[in-house]
């Protein structure tokens, strides 16, 4: 069974930091399993972290704008060919670690036959995989107009102030829905010493569980391409024993 984790939030709150971190968890803890990151924020930033500049994105598949490293098959159905095409455009990290890069999202709305052939074919590609993690733009919305998809745990991730956390509010009420079991909470990113008193009685109010709280990292703040920070994996992995997640 694949499980399915998002990691949700304003663009700037530490998402993709977040994300990094629980992929080398998951790694640690499974090393044998398979992963799959997938970038659904609109910067592409996740796969920058890995030093990857990829243009290969399921919305060019899509816009029929994408360019393919190998010859199209002949004799394919419609929905063969977006599954071959989905595979073009998956990228080998490391050992048992993928990632893809959706860019834009289209309409459910719409009644295009792609939308539901993308939405089939990426229900196959993640049945693949042990484990999706998926870099949300914003919330899980913006994610199911793309596919409709169970989602195991969503984190979203908030900054330690109370204009962030309001916001976590509202990305809440547009996410909840799509969580199963109400496995949904807030993880504070950039945590420091400071009194965060008004902050729990926020989320409280509001009916939000705060899951836990990762660590300002200065070196992070003065610019790190990779992300990569063992100050918040190690506040990663002590959040993953309180989640409904595989132990």
């Amino acid at each position: 069974m694949t499980v399915k984790i998002a990691v949700t939030g304003k663009s700037g709150s530490g998402k993709t930091t977040i994300t990094r971190a629980l992929q080398k968890v998951l790694k640690e803890k499974f090393p044998d399993k398979t992963i799959l990151l997938f970038d659904n924020d609109l910067s592409g930033e996740l796969a920058h972290t890995f030093g990857k500049d990829i243009r290969n994105t399921i919305y060019g598949i899509r816009s029929g704008k994408h360019e393919y490293k190998t010859g199209i098959p002949q004799h394919m159905t419609k929905q063969e060919y977006i599954e071959w095409a989905l595979e073009d455009i998956i990228v080998p990290i490391e050992e048992n670690v993928d990632i893809i890069v959706s860019w834009l999202s289209g309409v459910k709305d719409c009644r295009c036959p792609i939308t539901e052939q993308l939405n089939s074919a990426l229900q196959k590609l993640f049945e693949r995989y042990d484990f999706v993690i998926f870099d949300c733009e914003f919330d899980l919305k913006y994610l199911m107009q793309l596919v409709d998809t169970n989602i195991e745990q969503t984190l979203i991730v908030a900054n330690p102030t109370v204009e962030s956390v309001v916001l976590a509010g509202r990305i809440y009420e547009y996410s909840a829905k799509y969580a199963i079991g109400g496995n949904i909470g807030v993880m504070i990113n950039k945590a420091t010493d400071s009194d965060m008193s008004d902050i729990y009685k926020l989320a409280k109010d509001s009916d939000m569980d705060i899951l836990g709280a990762t660590p300002y990292d200065k070196n992070l703040a003065e610019g790190s391409l990779t992300r990569d920070s063992e100050i918040v994996k190690d506040a990663v992995k002590q959040l993953y024993l309180r989640l409904n997640l595989p132990q």
